[in-house]
């Protein structure tokens, strides 16, 4: 996927952020899409995204859990 189809996905992606975050922005956000999850830093919002696709984002979090 080509890095304008990637910013079309996220574009209109609803982010989130763990509801254990403090309120110092020191976190990051995700959105998931049917295509792709995008990680951005909070503090930076505009500074550039991470895009992964569902089956990678999926056995980052598998590796995370165990």
């Amino acid at each position: 996927m080509d890095l304008e189809a990637v910013n079309e996905h996220l574009t209109c992606a609803s982010w989130r952020k763990s509801s254990r975050s403090t309120t110092n922005a020191s976190c990051v956000e995700v959105a998931v899409t049917p295509r792709l999850v995008g990680v951005r830093d909070t503090k930076d919002r505009d500074g550039g995204t991470l895009a992964f696709d569902r089956e990678q984002w999926a056995s980052f979090v598998r590796s995370v859990r165990a």
